[in-house]
């Protein structure tokens, strides 16, 4: 039973319950009298895109490369405040629909309460009484009927009375009647921004339905159904808010005309169709689920607890939040997913493109959920177009370019005047990844065929903003994501040349160009090139305490306990640095990790989410469930929701990819099973898991020990399985499923 449940109220944001269907998104607060429903559209971004191109960019490039190669990093860093950053400097937010408050009369001293979120059908539900009537609270968003609905019951002596209002702050234009059963209200998203409304609507059993200035009540009802919508002009073509208004109404006026049953059935069925792809067990002795989630979370701080459920909850709790904020046809998740309750929200909820949106998709393709990546790829052909014109308007260089943030839009110019983020020009390169990465499982050419131009125009950027220093080609300036470096004469800086994480992103943007170019048999010499550069970056190096090398010399760290980690980027999400073919690289990663964590390390939430999936790598079962551990314990909210502090969303899917990594890896020659199974972890299996190659896994153990493993790929195909200290070659015929469990004995020693 994969569900959340509590005996109380939620008293804060943090401890309400989300739903979403991509594109609508709800908090519910479950209070029994006067219920808040916290209300999200994807498109609800303030303003307009505007052309942030900095005029002076490209004529002050040069000397800003001049002052880093000479030392004088300060002097580089004000010139590039003026010159390189954006004009003006940020982007816009996204921000909050607004609420539902429900305000409810007669109900007596509450007794029996219960609220729970069932991630097997994406349904929240509530049950409470009082001294002589039970009440029954029913909601979900469904994808199908793109409409939220609210199923309110009453049974025993007294009856529903309640009222309904639409809230926005102070930030919308009008409010008030929509019809007969129902409210709306609408408003404009600033200058140049989109318009958007909101409707509110009601049918009842044996009751009454008024609608009295911007209330919408209820009297003496034994059933309400409360039909929700909203939408902007982002999405629909509407000449003023009433024309809007008009489009939402219909579509919830189609959905009235409906059995509930119906509209339910079909939320669910479509929902499961992507939930129900892969099912994670780990048997406990104990049935943790009769305790409240609230309280297993506080239980996990005690030392001895085990609670191996409860891993296994969060870990469909977070395939629960990604097919609820990203489904095909939709936007991406942003920093919160899809769940904001702000105008003005924590980092504008934008894409954060410098790990923090990479993070969120990281479970995608492995959970087998490759079409909520969709909405990323998406957002990357917008980046595209405006990347072109700011590698042009800024670097006067060919390709595409994005920097560390991006919005609706897809804005490529620098965000923010902040020194140790702002000026990283890898945030394009590191996307076009994800690209290659659903290639990769899926085999989909006419995807690569579509994206591969998408691909090459970024590494082409790189042929003409790369400079030659020391007889390597270098990035500069560039950052490594928001650190800061102390030179020998105890100045300290940000930007510098020649980033080991910029170098580990372009030796996989070329080298994925040039296997791209070569399966599509096109672009021989331009691979060419790419091979030359290959050759000219500066490798990953290990410094004189054995750990990797952050920047091409030996600074020193002004935060040892950084929340980014950048330099590992070659263990995790890329492959660089691997156990078996890379082993010194390894232990150095070993000892990166030490040396972050002994400094206070993983501190923040989506960081932790980092650091679980390296141990993963590195197959160290101990290290990754220790952290997973801490995660949960330290940067979890009584929700589930990640902490970062506070709520970003990607420790919640970095988490998931960790899980999933610790039961199976794969690249394009090995299968690796159970590469980091915990040791609390006795028995169990794992369904549905996707690798590498077209492949799906299904994997079970039992008292630790591999114990069976089902492996079918879509196409012929040969692999090496490795699981421990053992390898075998084996070669699978497509379309048809092998099962390893008597031929395991067989595995030769590696």
């Amino acid at each position: 039973m994969s569900k959340l449940w509590y005996k109380k109220p939620a008293s804060c944001w943090d401890e309400a319950l989300p739903l979403g269907n991509g594109r609508l998104g709800a908090m519910v607060f479950g209070d029994p009298v006067r219920e808040r429903i916290q209300l999200n559209e994807e498109s609800m971004w303030y303003g307009a895109f505007a052309d942030r191109i900095n005029p002076d960019a490209a004529a002050n490039l040069q000397k800003i490369r001049d002052l880093i190669f000479a030392g004088r990093i300060s002097d580089a860093e004000r010139l590039m405040k003026y010159s390189l950053s954006g004009c003006p400097e940020s982007q816009h937010p996204y921000q909050t629909l607004g609420d539902i408050f429900l305000e409810f009369y007669g109900i007596g001293e509450v007794k029996g309460y219960n609220r729970s979120l069932d991630l097997n059908n994406a349904v929240y539900d509530q049950i409470f009484g009082d001294e002589d009537t039970s009440y029954t609270r029913q909601i979900y968003i469904s994808k199908p009927d793109d409409v939220m609905i609210i199923h309110l019951k009453a049974a025993g002596k007294k009856k529903l009375n309640f009222d309904a209002i639409l809230r926005r702050d102070r930030f919308f234009d009008g409010v008030g009647k929509l019809s007969d059963n129902g409210i709306r209200l609408y408003g404009n998203l600033g200058k140049g921004g989109y318009d958007f409304a909101l409707c509110l609507t009601a049918k009842v059993k044996s009751g009454r339905i008024h609608v009295i200035g911007e209330h919408l009540v209820i009297e003496d009802a034994d059933e309400a159904v409360l039909y929700f919508c909203a939408d902007t002009t982002y999405h629909i073509d509407a000449k003023n808010t009433d024309d809007l208004t008009e489009n939402i109404h219909n579509r919830i006026v189609k959905v009235e005309a409906d059995k509930l049953s119906d509209i339910k059935e079909r939320h669910v069925r479509d929902y499961q169709r992507l939930f129900n792809r892969v099912d994670l067990e780990i048997e406990d002795k104990e049935d943790h689920n009769l305790l409240p989630t609230d309280e297993r979370l506080k239980n996990l701080k005690k030392k001895n607890t085990v609670d191996n459920e409860l891993y296994e909850l969060f870990f469909d709790f977070g395939r629960y939040l990604l097919i609820s904020c990203s489904r095909k046809g939709t936007l991406p998740a942003t920093l919160q997913g899809l769940w904001n309750e702000h105008m003005t929200p924590p980092w504008d909820s934008k894409y954060t493109i410098n790990i923090n949106t990479q993070m969120n998709y990281w479970p995608a393709e492995i959970t087998n959920l490759s079409e909520c990546h969709e909405p990323l790829f998406d957002l990357i052909k917008k980046l595209y177009v405006h990347g072109k014109e700011v590698a042009s308007g800024m670097y006067n260089a060919r390709g595409w370019v994005a920097h560390h943030n991006t919005d609706i839009w897809g804005d490529a110019a620098p965000q923010d005047i902040w020194i140790p983020s702002t000026y990283w020009v890898m945030g394009g390169a590191w996307l076009c990844l994800h690209l290659w990465e659903h290639y990769r499982y899926t085999n989909d050419m006419e995807f690569l065929k579509e994206y591969y131009p998408i691909m090459r125009e970024s590494a082409e950027f790189f042929l003409d903003f790369l400079v030659e220093k020391d007889g390597y080609l270098v990035t500069c300036p560039s950052v490594s994501p928001e650190n800061t470096f102390i030179l020998p004469s105890g100045q300290t800086g940000n930007n510098i040349y020649g980033v080991t994480m910029d170098n580990q992103i372009l030796r996989d943007l070329f080298s994925s160009c040039i296997k791209a170019s070569k399966i599509l048999d096109t672009d021989k010499e331009l691979s060419e090139k790419f091979s030359e550069v290959l050759q000219k970056l500066i490798p990953t190096r290990v410094a004189t305490d054995g750990s990797i090398m952050e920047w091409p010399e030996e600074y020193g760290e002004a935060e040892p306990g950084h929340r980014h980690i950048s330099h590992l980027y070659g263990l995790y999400p890329s492959s660089q640095i691997d156990p078996d073919r890379t082993p010194k690289l390894a232990e150095a990663a070993y000892k990166t990790l030490e040396k972050r964590l002994s400094n206070g390390g993983g501190h923040t939430g989506w960081s932790r989410a980092w650091i679980i999936n390296f141990y993963a790598r590195l197959r160290d079962p101990d290290k990754a469930f220790e952290n997973l551990r801490a995660l949960l314990e330290r940067s979890t909210y009584d929700n589930m929701f990640d902490r970062h502090p506070p709520f970003q969303i990607d420790g919640n899917f970095g988490a998931v990819a960790a899980i999933a990594n610790m039961l199976l890896q794969s690249d394009d020659e090995r299968l690796i099973l159970l590469p980091a199974l915990p040791k609390t972890w006795k028995n169990g299996h794992v369904r549905g898991l996707k690798v590498k190659g077209g492949g799906t896994v299904n994997i079970e153990w039992k008292n630790g020990k591999l114990s069976k493993c089902d492996i079918y790929y879509d196409k012929d195909r040969t692999v090496k399985i490795v699981y421990k200290d053992k390898i075998r070659e084996m070669s699978f015929e497509g379309g048809k499923a092998a099962n390893l469990q008597n031929s395991l004995l067989g595995l030769k020693n590696a």
